[in-house]
């Protein structure tokens, strides 16, 4: 048996881009040449890996194989990476976050990250804290910023306290800081895909009943809906930069807080080029205004 970089490289790329048109491009390569590679690893396999028929899934087989062909070609693609050039970060970091930290911390991250180091890419993954965290297991992505993590390997870029999100025209909007039960009136709206939990915690430690009115998937929906007077909202400060002027973000009592923390896998070697985004990211955040705040 004969099983080859190229044959896993396009295999995990269909699976990742959900199709060979669309792996052929991410590959910069025809769909005939990814089509023949996945079908040749197949022979060597002897069964297929791959349901062609509606969208592209893995079979059972498949799943099984996957796991080990991404830490083959993280394997491979380190050791390319270190051999090109052992001095100088190089290389293409899959990133994987949640939408108010992709939305709110990395874009200057990202601008940051192109500047300082160019030989490196970082594409960029965004979905739920369960997702990132399965992303980062299972090998779809290089690296993370993780929510709270357990104490581990990684470098905390940012400790993120929680603010209110209000109108300007709310009677607390030009209060130095806003306690939680001060909202209790208002009709509260939540996002069950970002901070819920800990909004929770919040009002539980506030000795609040906690029943939203409103739940909405979209970071951008939600700002909207405050902008509209349908209500009120808790945010995390590194959401600042996405807050329209027509809104204010106050510090909220209970105070709490949130560790954001850049980390790659636990269980495999990391890409080389993930330590040296860490620490041009805690550089960066170090010389510009402390995205958050903890006071």
């Amino acid at each position: 048996m004969t099983v080859n970089f190229p044959q896993l490289r396009a295999f995990l790329a269909v699976v990742d881009a959900g199709g060979f048109s669309a792996a052929a491009a991410e590959l910069g390569m025809s769909q005939s040449a990814v089509s023949h590679a996945v079908a040749s690893l197949e022979r060597e396999l002897a069964a297929p890996l791959l349901v062609r028929s509606g969208p592209v899934r893995t079979t059972a087989l498949g799943e099984r194989v996957l796991p080990y062909a991404r830490g083959a070609l993280s394997a491979v693609r380190a050791v390319e990476e270190i051999a090109a050039d052992a001095g100088t970060p190089v290389g293409t970091v899959r990133l994987a976050s949640t939408p108010t930290v992709c939305q709110g911390l990395l874009p200057g991250l990202l601008r940051h990250w192109r500047e300082s180091l160019p030989r490196v890419t970082v594409r960029l993954f965004e979905g739920d804290s369960s997702e990132v965290a399965q992303w980062l297991e299972n090998g779809t992505a290089d690296a993370a910023v993780l929510v709270d993590p357990p104490p581990g390997p990684g470098v905390q870029l940012a400790l993120d306290g929680y603010r209110a999100l209000l109108p300007r025209d709310h009677p607390l909007a030009g209060e130095p800081a806003v306690d939680i039960r001060d909202l209790e009136d208002d009709e509260f709206l939540i996002s069950p895909n970002g901070c819920e939990d800990r909004v929770r915690a919040l009002h539980r430690l506030a000795g609040l009943r906690f029943s939203p009115t409103h739940r909405v998937r979209d970071l951008a929906t939600l700002i909207s809906m405050v902008q509209a007077g349908i209500g009120v909202t808790v945010l995390s400060e590194v959401s600042r930069s996405l807050v329209p002027p027509d809104l204010v973000l106050l510090p909220v009592e209970p105070r709490a807080s949130r560790r954001l923390v850049l980390s790659g896998p636990l269980g495999r070697a990391w890409h080389p080029a993930v330590r040296p985004l860490a620490k041009a990211a805690v550089t960066h955040l170090s010389r510009t205004t402390d995205p958050t705040p903890t006071s």
